[in-house]
């Protein structure tokens, strides 16, 4: 997305810088021309604006923290569509400024067990908050956790939460997992469902980096940490590190099991306990106040390059660069008078002056000048050249890899990471996606299992045993398809089946003659024969009976093969029914039913005819198709 610095949106709010840029959005610092004050805008990338599914969860995240007001947690002002200028859906929240969480701990390493407890007991008392009305953040993590330059915590990033105040049911997307696959809980990974122990989890494994200044889990690719969030369980804190009451360290544990019946109930849960711990810690600790701030010194602002010169300079030239003259007798005794106090307040500056010039080495060209990389993952090229470009910072794809979860031309990984470092004007290196690694099964139709099996045998896939079955079109012994079949796309080790023909079928056939059609029809096509029927009277078989079959009863057939059926219509004669006194139309219809021909004599003018005379006579044997003569008057 373009940088949209300078924009008016909505007619109201004036974007001064972009601040950070994400897959889904950019956020801008902005003033509210309104209230004459300064938010923080999100605005979806325009090509996500086009996705339902995006939109919904745009506006999802703003009815979350709209539905919550609490002092921990990021308060969303306003939200809409810029009508006038640019295209773009928004999200107005108060500005926090400060740092995230994750910044902190690349700055300040694994913390104390008391300032760890320090940090996530607002966090708690946010997400409580949250889930005493179901809603279920989802998405915590390092970086959704903001510190404020007064030392506030605030949660922020409601985009995935769910629950009954925001709609929507508490499931992933699309079989899509959502969130920061470290900190996804396994249920979350395995069945997609999330509930307030899910939070719990994500915060457990947070609460694990805080005090070990590590991840539990480690790998190359995101699948990778899935995979053993789900199968391996989350160590002991004091696995790593010493000095880890045992209340706390037995507290992270549960919380981080794969078993969520094992965690905390929901997040009051959670606080409450941590709280009685960090009571026990320091009983005169007044724990009301943490729910708000944290009594620690936040991140010092780095300082400027020309402040940083401009005071290396003014220390360095108060000290002498110089040799002094040669003294007189007379000025070494004064010199040897002078006050304790000058001389170390030389002494002093000298030391400021090395302090100054190691912490300008810091931040012009040493650690210090380096620029913190942006998240990159799943984002396209002109999308990292957008977010990289404002740090003066470039990319260079070094490898395309296959995978299932980045679309092809998105990042799969870039080094370094997210919140790692590199020099400024330097270059971040990319993985990018080639899609899902896909496999077409060839055509083996018609070949002999060797022959298939050899050129299926060429592709990583898991190819099983023959699989033998009948077949009406392949001759025996010869490949009728592949299972997958042929053409058919697949992933790295599929299963696959060459299905080989043992011919036709041979059935054995019933003798039908002399039961019913409708039974010899279902049966004999259940059997997979084409049935055809022809009728005929019989004298001897009731109508709907079989009087004879082809082939006969007690041979064998081909499945598919044709059977035919003569059935009977019953007897061809008639008996000429008494019809006397019926109405001529209701006549008429008996005899037709009988199939009769009928004539009909009219004589006399009432309007309602009735028979008055049948020929042949009532009762007479006639073949059907024979013509009846009656008279109506």
């Amino acid at each position: 997305m373009s940088d949209l610095t300078g924009e008016l949106i909505d007619g109201r709010y004036q974007l001064i810088r972009q601040m950070a840029t994400g897959g889904m959005a950019s956020i801008y610092e902005a003033l509210d021309t309104r209230l004459d004050r300064k938010v923080a805008v999100k605005i979806m990338h325009s090509h996500l604006a086009q996705d339902e599914q995006f939109v919904e969860r745009f506006i999802r995240e703003a009815k979350a923290a709209a539905a919550l007001s609490h002092p921990n947690i990021v308060a969303v002002q306003d939200q809409g569509w810029n009508q006038n200028g640019s295209p773009a859906i928004f999200l107005v929240m108060e500005m926090i400024e400060g740092h995230t969480l994750r910044e902190y701990l690349n700055e300040q390493g694994k913390l104390s067990v008391a300032d760890g407890i320090k940090f996530l007991l607002p966090v708690l008392s946010a997400l409580s908050a949250a889930h005493k009305i179901g809603i279920v953040h989802r998405d915590i993590k390092p970086e959704n956790i903001l510190i404020s330059k007064e030392g506030r915590i605030k949660i922020a990033d409601f985009g995935l939460a769910k629950g009954p105040l925001i709609g929507g049911t508490l499931t992933a997307e699309s079989s899509v997992i959502l969130g920061s696959v470290s900190y996804l809980s396994p249920e979350q990974v395995q069945r997609g469902v999330a509930d307030s122990r899910s939070d719990n989890y994500s915060l457990g494994i947070t609460a694990f980096e805080i005090f070990t200044g590590k991840k539990p889990f480690e790998g190359d690719q995101p699948i990778q940490i899935a995979y053993m969030h789900v199968n391996n369980r989350v160590p002991k804190i004091s696995s790593l590190i010493s000095g880890v009451p045992e209340q706390l360290d037995d507290l992270i544990y549960r919380t981080t099991s794969a078993n969520p019946d094992d965690r905390p109930r929901d997040a009051t849960i959670f606080y409450e306990e941590l709280s009685r711990i960090s009571q026990l810690l320091n009983p005169k600790e007044n724990q009301l106040s943490l729910e708000l701030d944290i009594p620690i010194e936040p991140m010092r602002p780095k300082p400027s390059r020309k402040s940083l010169r401009a005071k290396v300079k003014e220390i360095t030239q108060a000290i002498p660069s110089t040799p002094a003259p040669r003294e007189t007798t007379q000025e070494v005794q004064k010199r040897k008078k002078a006050s304790k106090r000058v001389r170390r307040n030389r002494k002093i500056a000298l030391v400021m002056a090395v302090a100054v010039g190691i912490v300008g080495w810091y931040v012009l060209i040493g650690p210090g000048s380096r620029v913190v990389v942006p998240s990159t993952v799943g984002a396209s090229q002109s999308e990292v050249t957008a977010a990289l470009e404002p740090l003066g910072l470039t990319s260079l794809i070094i490898e395309k890899q296959f995978s299932e979860d980045i679309a092809e031309g998105r990042v799969i990984q870039s080094l370094p990471e997210a919140g790692g470092r590199v020099d400024a004007g330097g270059t971040v290196k990319l993985i990018v996606s080639k899609g899902p690694e896909r496999f077409t099964l060839p055509l083996v139709a018609g070949l002999t299992p060797e022959a298939a099996t050899n050129l299926i045998a060429k592709m990583p896939l898991d190819l099983k045993p023959l699989s033998e079955e009948f077949s009406t079109t392949v001759p025996k012994g010869y490949v009728i398809d592949s299972n997958p079949p042929s053409g058919e796309k697949v992933k790295r080790g599929s299963v696959v089946v060459i299905r080989v023909s043992k011919g036709i079928e041979q059935i054995a056939l019933a003798s039908y003659i002399g039961k019913s059609s409708d039974q010899a029809l279902n049966e004999l096509q259940d059997a997979g024969f084409a049935v055809t029927s022809t009728y005929a009277f019989s004298e001897t078989r009731l109508a709907g009976e079989v009087i004879s079959q082809k082939p006969a009863g007690g041979a064998t057939a081909d499945k598919g093969s044709a059977i035919a059926l003569v059935i009977s219509k019953g007897t061809q004669y008639a008996y000429i029914p008494n019809l006397f006194s019926i109405e001529e139309a209701k006549a008429v219809q008996a005899l037709k039913d009988l199939e009769l021909k009928v004539v009909v004599k009219k004589i006399g003018k009432k309007a309602v005819k009735k028979v008055t005379n049948i020929s042949p006579k009532v009762g007479s044997k006639v073949k059907r198709g024979s013509t009846v003569t009656i008279t109506v008057g």
